[in-house]
C-alpha cells in the first residue's frame, strides 16, 4: 500500500477511521480523515481546494464507502471538523459548503480564519510586512516574501462556521478534543478511543512550522512547547497517531521527546549566534542558508519564532535600541544576549 491510497484503521473498539490522501499543493500531500460514529459521518479536514484536492477528496469518500460496504459522498456527511486554520486543511470548505449539509466546526481561536478570511489575510499581511522589515530584509526581499505569502490566498472565501469546539464542551460523541495552540492558534487534536488525529501538531518526520506570535496571537514556540507537554499528559493508552502529513506514529511519547529536543538544540544554537548582535535575517541564514521560494518565508518565520521565544523570556536585548527609539517606522532590529 502506498501513501497515496486510502487506508482504513480500526480503533480498539472496532470503529473504522479512513485516511484519505489529498494533493493540497504541487507535490505536497495531506490527509483528511473520515469517521462513522453514532449515526454521524464525520470528515476531519478538507484539503486546500488547489488543483486536484477537491477531486481527491470526493474520490476518497467514494472509495471509503466501497471499503465499508456502503455509498458515501459529500452529501452523506453530517459534520466537518477542522484541525486548525491553515489553508491546506480548510481550503476545501468553500467548495464543500454548497455540496453538503454537514455542520462545520473549528476551535474558537481559528474561527476568524474561516468566517472572516479576507480580513485575517489583510491583518496578517500588515503584521508580516512589519516583521520582515524589522527582521532586516532588503526592500526587494521584503516584496518577494510578501508576494509569496499572498500566493494561493485568493483560493478561499469566507465560510460561516456552525459551531466551535469549546462551545460543545470539546467533545463530539466519542471524539474527545484537546486545544494545543502553537503551530496555529486554534490547533486541536482529536482522540477516538486509542487513536489520535493531531493535525499538524505532531508529525512523524518534520517538526511542525513555527512562526512568531507577533504575527498571530496564541501561536509561537512558547505556546507550542506548552502544548506538547499538555498532549503528553493526555494520551495515555494511545496506540496509533494519524497526522495530517507524513507517516503514522506508533510511539507518540518518543516523538514528542524528539521534537522537544530539536527545539532545545535550535534554541541553544540561536543563543550561541547571539553572543554578538544579529538580525533575524542573519540568524535565519546561519540556521537555514538561503532557501528559495516559499521555504525562504518559512525559514525567516522559524528563526523569528526562536528569537522571539528567547526575547520574551528576557534572555535577549535589542542592541540598536537607541536607533529603534529615535526612528519613525520599522527598524532592522539587532538582537544580542543579555549579560549575566
Amino acid at each position: 500500500m502506498t501513501a497515496r491510497e486510502i487506508q482504513i484503521f480500526h480503533t480498539r473498539q472496532g470503529l473504522p477511521i479512513a485516511r484519505i490522501p489529498l494533493e493540497v499543493f504541487p507535490d505536497f500531500w495531506a490527509f483528511a480523515y473520515f469517521v462513522q460514529i453514532e449515526g454521524m459521518n464525520v470528515l476531519i479536514d478538507t484539503g486546500s481546494a488547489f488543483g486536484e484536492s477537491n477531486h481527491h477528496l470526493e474520490a476518497g469518500l467514494r472509495e471509503t464507502g466501497q471499503a465499508l460496504g456502503q455509498a458515501l459522498s459529500l452529501d452523506s456527511l453530517t459534520h466537518i471538523l477542522i484541525t486548525h486554520g491553515h489553508i491546506d486543511h480548510f481550503g476545501g470548505l468553500a467548495y464543500l459548503r454548497d455540496r453538503t449539509p454537514a455542520r462545520i466546526g473549528v476551535h474558537e481561536l481559528d474561527k476568524r480564519n474561516l468566517s472572516n478570511y479576507e480580513e485575517r489575510v489583510a491583518v496578517v499581511t500588515h503584521r508580516l510586512s512589519n516583521f520582515l522589515l524589522e527582521a532586516g530584509l532588503s526592500n526587494e526581499q521584503h516584496a518577494q516574501l510578501i508576494e509569496l505569502y499572498r500566493v494561493n490566498k485568493t483560493l478561499f472565501r469566507s465560510v460561516p462556521v456552525d459551531f466551535t469546539y469549546e462551545q460543545i464542551g470539546m467533545r463530539l460523541g466519542p471524539i474527545h478534543m484537546l486545544h494545543v495552540p502553537g503551530h496555529c492558534a486554534g490547533q486541536t487534536v482529536f482522540r477516538l478511543h486509542d487513536m489520535l488525529i493531531p493535525g499538524d501538531h505532531v508529525l512523524s518526520k518534520t517538526t511542525p512550522h513555527m512562526a512568531p506570535e507577533s504575527l498571530t496571537l496564541n501561536t509561537g514556540l512558547g505556546h507550542y512547547l506548552q502544548s506538547l507537554d499538555a498532549l503528553a499528559g493526555w494520551v495515555d493508552g494511545v496506540t496509533l497517531t494519524l497526522p495530517a502529513h507524513e507517516a503514522v506514529i506508533e510511539d507518540l511519547p518518543a516523538r514528542i521527546r524528539q521534537i522537544k529536543t530539536h527545539h532545545k538544540e535550535r534554541l541553544d544554537r540561536v543563543r550561541g549566534l547571539l553572543a554578538t548582535p544579529h538580525t533575524i535575517a542573519q540568524v535565519s541564514e546561519a540556521l537555514f542558508g538561503q532557501p528559495e521560494g516559499y521555504n525562504a518565508l518559512l525559514a525567516i518565520e522559524e528563526a523569528g519564532a526562536h528569537v522571539e521565544y528567547l526575547y520574551q523570556r528576557g534572555e535577549l536585548t535589542i542592541a540598536n535600541y537607541a536607533e529603534y527609539e529615535s526612528r519613525n517606522g520599522p527598524v532592522p532590529l539587532q538582537y544580542v544576549r543579555c549579560e549575566g
